[in-house]
């Protein structure tokens, strides 16, 4: 099953620690099962024939006994404890690991929400039964076989009671263990469920705002929630079952000790003190028993869990991993004026949807040129930017750069030669050096600063406190919709890729600083290839090619002028902006799109 080859596989680096675990229960439990048989001695040996000196130095061999017993199990405990803390750090380090290695469309399948729970929650299901197993799964079997084979050597007359008190444990743990499979599943799902509402309130928690659905929002998320209680309501049900009837068994197996026990002392058959020792080492079998049933009942829900986490490290990502490209071609690519990059006849589709988004896509991207891509909402431009920095890989068609495939690159090498600045920015909590340096953590502060003259950023950045040291919070949301967008195209630039990849960037930016950004990055890219994916037609008009898309396929390729006398999809889009500032059009600039972003013009907040 996955869970055990899940734990046997991690427990393999630390079987030093695990042969330490043994032996030091192996001295606990031999220690515990050695009191009942000394305290027996002295009821039938010391105390019967009132021997004062054999009761002082059994009690003596007694406390020496307890002390080795203490010592073994709190050594037992430590080393447990620091190998299942182990086995579940290398677990998670190994599922972040697979995380990073999916691609986009992987990590959609199976959705953040549950890869958040899997991770974590699961995780720890994992690790707490490591835990168990290493202590209480090696102290059960042996305290049961040595207390029945030390009550044995007391009594054997009692010894049917040991064999109908164990076996009716293992057959209420069996029902409760099929009972309560079912259930651990669905809770893991319904805590899917909580985190997926959850993580989609607090990130849309503007929008929930600004349509006023905050008490729509709390009744899903109650419903989640209730969801997730009731089954949990379920599974505690059960466990209030088992406790009673455990104690219940312990309870009966006691008094049966004591009446048959007690007939048995009336005969003369035993000995008082053998009672006692048999009465004491049934207990501890039952206990021990009853301690494999504990770590047995959490057996279920670590099994779903192992399920989970083994599904997500077993997926073949769906883009696979390039071998990597010859120092020489490398070299190559890192020389000026290197990094075409071409698409030929590209097509892809997301799965499930009935059409390709693009289509037998073709064009080339030179360096020292801009090539824009513009088109209606939905023709395939922000898929054309995943597809060329390999967040999705083609269905049909091939995309290189100066003549090298794509697929050839290592990550690594691939993002040191295309970097991407998204559509909507993303800045991790750090500073704002942290988040520059992101693409090249040993980029100077010098290179910093260029990067932020180029994006207009040097600006409010050095108006702050702290400057480079500003804090920034997790995505950002203590500096503006624009600040944003422009440290995300000065994190591009620190990396001083071969390609420029701008899935429309510039939304955030008031026409001026646009303008200025553009025109500083026309000089800065001079010699590198620049793709950039734009809304607005003042944004691309200077580009030296533009391709227009329609329905994903190339409908348009040339300069504007160009295309106003031979693309009417391109004329259209001209003539539907009226802030494209154009001679065929003659209209006015239009602030209508530069906007786009709530806080595109608070600048200054």
């Amino acid at each position: 099953m996955p869970l055990l080859r899940m734990i046997l596989h991690h427990l393999k680096p630390y079987w030093a620690w695990v042969v330490a675990i043994v032996v030091f229960h192996l001295i606990a439990t031999l220690a515990a099962l050695l009191l009942p048989s000394l305290n027996a001695s002295i009821i039938d040996q010391g105390i019967a024939n009132g021997d004062v000196p054999f009761i002082w130095s059994t009690g003596v061999r007694m406390l020496g006994v307890t002390l080795l017993q203490v010592t073994a199990a709190i050594a037992a405990v430590y080393c447990g404890a620091r190998t299942a803390m182990s086995v579940g750090r290398d677990i998670r380090a190994r599922f972040y690991a697979q995380v990073n290695k999916l691609g986009s469309l992987d990590v959609s399948r199976f959705g953040a929400a549950t890869l958040s729970t899997r991770g974590t929650n699961d995780v720890q299901q994992v690790q707490m039964l490591t835990l168990l197993t290493l202590n209480l799964m090696v102290t059960a079997p042996i305290m049961s076989i040595g207390g029945v084979v030390m009550a044995l050597r007391e009594d054997a007359g009692l010894a049917w009671l040991v064999w109908v008190a164990v076996p009716t444990l293992f057959v209420v743990v069996a029902i409760l263990v099929k009972l309560l499979l079912p259930l651990f599943r669905q809770m893991q799902e319904r805590l899917d469920g909580v985190n997926a509402v959850l993580r989609e309130q607090i990130l849309g928690i503007r929008v929930v705002r600004a349509f006023v659905r905050e008490e729509y929002e709390t009744d899903r998320y109650a419903s989640a929630n209730q969801a997730l209680t009731n089954v949990s309501i379920r599974v505690g049900s059960i466990f209030v079952i088992m406790f009673p009837i455990i104690m219940v068994i312990l309870q009966v197996a006691t008094a049966a000790v004591l009446w048959f026990g007690g007939h048995r002392v009336e005969t003369g058959d035993i000995e008082v003190g053998s009672l006692t020792a048999f009465m004491q080492y049934l207990l501890q079998i039952l206990v021990a028993v009853m301690m494999g049933v504990f770590m047995v009942m959490m057996i279920p829900r670590a099994a779903v869990s192992a399920e989970r986490i083994t599904e997500v490290i077993r997926t073949e990502p769906s883009l696979p991993l390039g071998t990597g490209v010859s120092d020489d071609v490398a070299r190559m690519l890192r020389t000026p004026g290197s990094g075409t990059l071409e698409f030929r006849g590209v097509s892809f589709g997301y799965p499930g949807a009935e059409h390709d988004v693009v289509s037998g896509v073709s064009f080339t991207a030179r360096p020292g040129q801009t090539t824009a891509i513009i088109g209606s909402t939905g023709s395939g431009k922000s898929t054309l930017v995943r597809l060329a920095s390999r967040m999705f890989d083609p269905r049909e068609g091939e995309i290189t750069v100066s003549g090298v495939p794509l697929t050839a690159f290592t990550p690594e090498d691939l993002a040191g030669i295309v970097a991407v600045v998204p559509q909507n920015p993303y800045l991790f909590s750090g500073t704002v050096a942290t988040n520059l340096r992101f693409g090249k953590p040993d980029a100077s502060e010098e290179e910093l600063w260029q990067a932020l003259r180029i994006a207009h950023g040097e600006e409010f950045v050095r108006a702050k406190k702290e400057q480079l040291d500003t804090p920034i919070s997790q995505g950002g949301t203590n500096v503006s919709g624009g600040q944003r967008q422009r440290l995300s195209i000065a994190r591009a630039l620190v990396t001083q890729p071969q390609v420029y990849l701008f899935d429309d960037s510039f939304s955030a930016l008031d026409v001026t600083t646009d303008a200025q950004v553009r025109a500083a990055l026309k000089e800065a890219t001079k010699d590198r290839t620049t793709i950039i994916v734009a809304q607005r037609v003042s944004t691309i008009r200077h580009a030296e090619q533009i391709v227009v898309l329609e329905a994903g396929r190339v409908v348009g390729l040339g300069t504007h002028e160009e295309l106003m006398e031979t693309c009417p999809t391109y004329v259209e889009i001209v003539h539907s902006q009226a802030g494209a500032d154009d001679p065929h059009v003659g209209a006015a600039p239009s602030t209508g799109d530069s906007g786009g972003s709530p806080a595109g013009n608070g600048e200054a907040q």
